[in-house]
């Protein structure tokens, strides 16, 4: 157990700056572009897809991303965006792994990326404490992404605090009759839809998609791969590193230039 002894400058937007943040894992990730998923902890199936996919690319690209720790979207949050880049913000003290059915991805979390709490370590979660852990959620992501809500729920109330705090608020297109809260957002214009995920993610990325594509397939590279285990990975870009003189290939194996 650790307390954070240094100012984090997103969080001046919360109503008081916390008197104590304890933490567990690795505090450089608050250092990174962050952004905050939030969402049902009963999604449905085309939430559960989306919801990982846009972490996912987001992490692919840099970028880290803030949830709660709960089930449901938080979950998919944390698991899309891998624990190494991730930030779980929990509503009870940093020695517990609340909720118990995600207490290996909480651990997981800990270990690899990093864990976040307002509360005493052995702080046992109450109603009210979600509300506080939501704030803080809210406060640390450059804009708040709701993937699903009903009208009277959680994340709605983390809305609020996005609202509170001047931040764009994005959600998914959703059919009539479904997640309602963020529909409701949608016809007050107070949020803005994610049709395209690829657009989306490229807004926020620190480096261009391209870049990371191409450092992770020359690292691939050094290990001397056969061509077709390269092709199954990479496809085009085997192509195009061999036309810039970057690889070569010879009996069968890449090799670097």
């Amino acid at each position: 157990m650790n307390i954070l002894d240094f100012h984090i400058h997103e969080l001046d937007s919360m109503k008081s700056y916390p008197q104590m943040l304890y933490y567990k894992g690795k505090r450089d990730l608050l250092s990174r572009r962050k952004i905050s998923i939030i969402g049902s902890r009963r999604p449905n199936q085309y939430v559960q897809s989306i919801t990982y996919k846009i972490a996912n690319e987001l992490s692919k690209l840099g970028v880290v991303v803030v949830s709660g720790g709960a089930m449901g979207v938080d979950a998919i949050a944390h698991k899309g965006a891998g624990s190494e880049n991730t930030i779980a913000v929990l509503p009870c003290g940093i020695d517990l792994r609340y909720p118990a059915i995600n207490r290996s991805l909480l651990e997981s979390i800990e270990q690899k990326g990093l864990s976040m709490s307002q509360f005493e370590p052995a702080f046992q979660a109450t109603n009210w404490s979600f509300v506080v852990r939501n704030e803080l959620v809210v406060s640390l992501g450059e804009v708040l992404i709701v993937t699903q809500a009903d009208l009277n729920s959680g994340s709605m109330r983390s809305v609020e605090f996005a609202l509170e705090m001047g931040k764009e608020i994005y959600v998914l297109p959703h059919r009539l009759g479904e997640s309602e809260g963020t529909n409701g957002l949608l016809e007050k214009g107070l949020a803005k839809v994610i049709y395209d995920i690829d657009a989306f993610v490229t807004e926020f990325a620190d480096v261009k998609r391209h870049d990371v594509l191409q450092d992770e397939f020359l690292e691939f590279c050094k290990t001397d791969p056969f061509y077709d285990e390269a092709m199954l990975k990479y496809k085009d870009r085997v192509f195009e590193a061999e036309l810039e003189g970057q690889i070569r290939v010879q009996n069968g194996k890449i090799y670097l230039t």
